[in-house]
């Protein structure tokens, strides 16, 4: 393989102006959005004591799993040795930090009070999955930057190697602390579950990788650079591979809780009776996300295939999370084991939530932070190559 060269993007043109300025405003709107409902108080969104996580969390969530995952082409390419995608690795990390910042940022203006973060952060619970997680996003901008340097500075290149086997087990741990969020929640019986860390690890391969896609498709054919098919079908097989490793563990999971006769009316829940988390599960994560990706990745070696499939994976993503996440809380909270319970406080009866506007608005912002970010940089710095080309980048793996 010839050597790589890289380049900013030129970012002058009107179309990439217009961009930033539709970002900008969706950003603007997330942190109306945040400040309407710090003053106003968390009764304008569709949450309660009951639905304490709501969209913004289903977001945020999914913004920071496919941080982790989007680091995984610089990990195949440093850690692994894998030639093709040696020049794709820079884009990898950046997506890796902007994706991360992102979410945390709409967790961050979701809590009601994002001064108390403070606290958080001066007062640590060991006790806590979160108050891990708080080292582990912190350590993982460290660490990805030290490895975006290695990268860009010649003479650190040599570290590569091994800044980027460091990454690679840090991002398997934050993911898995991610995980351990809801799978440590052993009074929510949909959460409690030790097949949650590692499948929101394969999640979080799926996930980082369909948006690694869709922005390397859209930078390249925005600006004018080369994108062979070769650097495509390698993506897109990979992410047929990761995509069906998603449905493997969904289906294990499910199956294990059939398996535990207390979990029949939780699997009853999502998989029949759950209303619309049960729509959302067969039609949002399995059909969307996994059933048709998969048929357009294996099926055609088109471009837009391709790319279809990648937002459908995102789609499907969202939906998963929705589900895990929302319909895990609104499912019923089992209080006393083995007991009948009567009350007039909704005992045995599911939450009801509907998303409210700002919300949404909210979880948009975080999205278009992010991308927002990944724009500016490429402008900023050498992200992308000149030219992925089959014959720069070598026709084999």
């Amino acid at each position: 393989m010839a050597s790589v060269q890289y380049r900013e993007i030129d970012g002058r043109s009107g179309g990439f102006v217009a961009l930033l300025g539709a970002l900008g405003l969706l950003v603007l709107g997330g942190l109306a959005a945040a400040w309407t409902m710090e003053h106003q108080g968390h009764h304008i969104t569709g949450m309660s004591n009951r639905i304490v996580w709501g969209t913004p969390h289903v977001i945020a969530v999914f913004l920071i799993v496919a941080a982790s995952g989007a680091l995984n082409v610089a990990s195949i390419a440093s850690v692994f040795g894998r030639e093709l995608y040696k020049p794709l690795a820079r884009l990898s990390g950046l997506l890796a930090v902007t994706l991360l910042a992102g979410g945390l940022a709409v967790l961050v203006l979701d809590l009601g009070r994002p001064e108390r973060l403070v606290v958080a952060m001066t007062h640590y619970n060991f006790k806590s999955i979160f108050a891990w997680n708080i080292f582990l996003y912190t350590g993982f901008f460290a660490v990805v930057a030290l490895y975006l340097w290695t990268m860009f500075e010649r003479r650190m290149n040599r570290h590569t190697k091994p800044t980027g086997l460091v990454a690679f087990v840090w991002r398997l741990v934050l993911t898995t602390g991610t995980g351990s969020i809801f799978g440590f929640l052993v009074a929510r019986e949909p959460y409690d579950s030790a097949l949650l860390a590692p499948m929101f690890i394969i999640m979080s391969f799926s996930f980082g990788l369909a948006i690694f896609v869709l922005v390397l498709m859209a930078a390249c054919r925005w600006t004018g650079r080369p994108l062979g098919d070769v650097v495509l079908r390698r993506l897109g097989n990979l992410l047929g591979v990761f995509v069906a490793t998603v449905l493997y563990f969904v289906a294990v999971h499910h199956l294990t809780s059939l398996y535990i006769a207390r979990q029949h009316d939780v699997v009853r829940f999502f998989l029949w009776d759950g209303g619309v988390y049960t729509a959302l599960f067969w039609f949002g994560q399995v059909l969307t996300g996994g059933v048709l990706p998969l048929a357009l990745l294996f099926g055609t070696t088109s471009r837009r295939a391709v790319a279809a499939a990648a937002a459908c994976v995102i789609l499907g993503g969202l939906a998963q999370l929705y589900v895990l996440i929302i319909g895990g809380q609104a499912y019923p909270q089992l209080m006393f084991p083995e007991k009948e319970v009567a009350s007039s406080f909704f005992d045995g009866v599911v939450a009801s939530y509907a998303p409210s506007l700002p919300e949404i608005v909210l979880g948009v912002g975080g999205v278009a932070l992010a991308l927002a970010l990944t724009a500016v940089a490429l402008k900023v710095l050498p992200f992308l190559p000149r030219s992925l080309a089959d014959g720069d980048v070598g026709g084999r793996a």
